[in-house]
Parts: structure tokens; sequence; C-alpha cells
């Protein structure tokens, strides 16, 4: 995936984003028109077309412009050198919570939906996902280089399976299934303990 650089130094384009995105949170892809967010942004339609094409342009630009944001933060995340693994999945539970907030979650399970039938947009979001991915293994093998494997687990299967965990909790909790019986957050927070465990047993053991 691309970056954009120009997005982030184009008011009238982030203004566009800025609208798409709040279109696209109110009334849903079905929902979302060039006309309808030309309308949010009080510009003429012409301005859309003029920066993205086309509303499936428009959409492509929207989330390479939020998943663009998000790697950036997380990279920096994963990559501080003073965080233990655990300490990390404690923060990256925390930025649930902000990435439901931001609309950011609503928009990625959108397009998801969306990749069925739109090949363009498809591609896309896995491009993105598998930025995520790339993440996800560096910091499974850091933590299998310090602290062996957990359990039959190798870092190619944590790092396939960090992903889905988080995609299927938060579509959980956009759906409204989240609940005493059903602690989705809760869960979260927990399996961050299990990589504290075998933390501890390494410091136990030096």
């Amino acid at each position: 995936m691309k970056h954009h650089p120009a997005q982030e130094t184009n008011p009238a384009k982030v203004a566009l984003l800025e609208a798409a995105k709040d279109v696209l949170l109110t009334a849903g892809y079905a929902g979302l028109s060039t006309r309808a967010v030309a309308a949010a942004a009080g510009t003429q339609m012409s301005q859309i077309r003029y920066h993205f094409g086309s509303k499936d342009g428009m959409v492509l630009e929207l989330y390479h412009y939020m998943t663009a944001q998000l790697i950036s933060r997380q990279s920096d995340l994963f990559l501080d050198p003073d965080l233990s693994l655990s300490a990390k999945w404690d923060m990256a539970c925390d930025y649930l919570d902000i990435d439901l907030a931001s609309g950011y979650v609503r928009v990625l399970q959108e397009l998801i939906a969306v990749c069925w039938s739109n090949p363009q947009i498809g591609e896309a979001v896995k491009s993105g996902l598998d930025l995520w991915r790339k993440l996800h293994l560096d910091l499974a093998r850091e933590f299998q280089a310090k602290h062996g494997s957990l359990g039959p687990f190798e870092a190619e299967d944590l790092a396939a399976l960090v992903g889905p965990v988080f995609i299927g909790a938060e579509a959980y909790i956009l759906l409204g299934f989240e609940a005493p019986e059903m602690p989705v957050r809760r869960a979260l927070r927990r399996l961050g303990r299990v990589i504290a465990y075998f933390e501890d047993q390494e410091k136990s053991g030096e």
C-alpha cells in the first residue's frame, strides 16, 4: 500500500476525506455517494472528481489515509525497545477503543464487506491488512527469539492469529455482541497476561 504524502499538505483533499468518513459512518457504504460527501464538505462534486476521480477512488484514498496514520502509530509502539511485548499488547488494547471512537474500525469493517464484490477495494484492503500482519510477525519473532515458542505456536502462527482476533473482536463489538457472557475486551486483555507469564518465566530463569 503506497503512502500519499499529499494528503497531509492538501487541506481541501483532507476535508473531503474527513467528510467521506463522516458519511460512511452515518450511512454506511450503501449510503455513501459523491453527492453526499460534497454536501457534507460544503463543496462541489467536481472537487471529488478532481481529487479522486470516482467514488471508489475516494474510498480507496480514505482507507489509505486512515490506515497510514495507524500503521505509523503502531510501528512507533512496536519498535519501542523499552516496552515489553505484554506492555505493547496492553497498549494495542487501549488503541482498540481509540480506533472504535475515531471510526477507523467501522470504516475497515465496511470495506471488508465491500471486498467480496469490488476487487479493487479488496486488493487495497488486503494490502493494508498485510502491513498489519508484517508488524505482528516482527513482534512474534522478537518474542520467540527472547522467550522461545509459545507452546506449540511458532512466530508465523501467532502473527496469523493476532489480526483475525482483533478484527473479529471489533466486529463483535460493533454488532453489539459484547456482554458479560461475551467479554470481548476483557478476553483480549487477558491474552496480555499470558504473554506476561512467559516474560516472567524468562526473568525468573536468569
